[in-house]
């Protein structure tokens, strides 16, 4: 197969590299000229994967018309460019290539982003890739297992084919609204964590918000007709807990910093990667009151990052909430 990567980030540059090991024929884009001249001079993500080496064989351009061959376009760019990067690409894209979406989040306009891309491409069979996947462990073949998402079970099945090897297990599911919903608002809950953990609050406190912040999950994504067992997998609670918890998430880092009473946009510059958090908080937040989903944690992130609220006031926010009769999920 013939592949475009779109996006030369860390989830890019390694998904270049799994689909490379797979046999496929793949090239990298990136928009940005002075970022693909050091890629190649280095033959090293240095500023987003440092330490992993890139194949001598590895094309990488910042020009789109290459998009024309491609039997499969993979967009890897963050969620808010992904409306541009489509508007740019869709005229070189073949009306039978499949296309692959491997972010996570909401457009500034706070829609999925499969409907910013179908908007755009129509004609093209379409998936989703999401769940526990850090692109660091990827790119060093760390075992990793993640789900397909799309309407047609299969063009699915063909996705699945493409990507899965000894290392990369993959599954597939027809619920793309609750994958997507699960892929985006769980780096919410995990900037929440984070939030706690700047706190010094303690692990009880973090364990509640990760099960509370999946009942946020659930509840919003029942509402907009996903299927509530698909948070209960790995675009759910796997993607959750690997964002609430592990080193490598950007979301949790950046909330710990945040929890020390920095403010949000200095330590996102000082990271210099996309924390899709951020976004998805705003997005999620207007989306909640929309559609009258009760979502109490990203309410308060909002409040947090966008109202001025301090991080000690928005966590007892929480804690001091009316009393509930008993837990409810949905």
């Amino acid at each position: 197969m013939r592949i475009k990567i779109l996006g030369a980030g860390s989830w890019g540059t390694a998904l270049a590299l799994l689909l490379l090991n797979n046999g496929h024929h793949v090239s990298l884009w990136s928009w940005d000229k002075v970022h693909v001249e050091q890629l190649m001079r280095d033959g090293e993500n240095k500023a987003f994967l440092p330490g992993v080496p890139l194949p001598a064989d590895l094309p990488i351009t910042p020009h789109l018309s290459g998009v024309a061959s491609a039997d499969i376009v993979v967009f890897a760019v963050p969620s808010h460019a992904v409306n541009s990067v489509t508007a740019q690409a869709k005229e070189f894209i073949r009306k039978d290539a499949l296309i692959i979406n491997a972010g996570k989040g909401f457009d500034p306009q706070g829609r999925r982003l499969s409907t910013v891309i179908l908007e755009a491409l129509p004609d093209n069979p379409y998936v989703t890739i999401s769940g526990p996947s850090h692109a660091e462990e990827v790119a060093r073949n760390k075992p990793t297992t993640v789900v397909v998402a799309g309407s047609d079970l299969a063009v699915c099945q063909r996705a699945q084919d493409v990507f899965m090897n000894n290392y990369f297990r993959v599954y597939t599911n027809l619920d793309l609204v609750g994958v997507e919903i699960g892929g985006a608002v769980k780096n919410i809950i995990a900037l929440g964590v984070g939030i706690i953990e700047g706190l010094g609050l303690g692990d009880n406190a973090k364990a509640a918000l990760i099960t509370r912040g999946l009942a946020e999950i659930m509840r919003l994504g029942v509402t907009l007709g996903a299927d509530p067992t698909t948070f209960a997998g790995l675009a759910g609670v796997g993607d959750l807990v690997v964002t609430c918890t592990s080193r490598h998430s950007r979301n949790l880092r950046a909330g710990i910093e945040i929890g020390k009473n920095r403010p949000w946009n200095q330590v996102v510059e000082e990271m210099g990667m996309v924390v899709e958090g951020v976004f998805a908080t705003e997005s999620t937040y207007k989306l909640a009151h929309q559609h009258h989903v009760e979502m109490p944690i990203t309410e308060q992130i909002y409040y947090l990052l966008y109202k001025g609220r301090m991080p000690n006031e928005a966590m007892w926010a929480l804690m001091t909430r009316s009393k509930a009769v008993k837990e409810i999920l949905l």
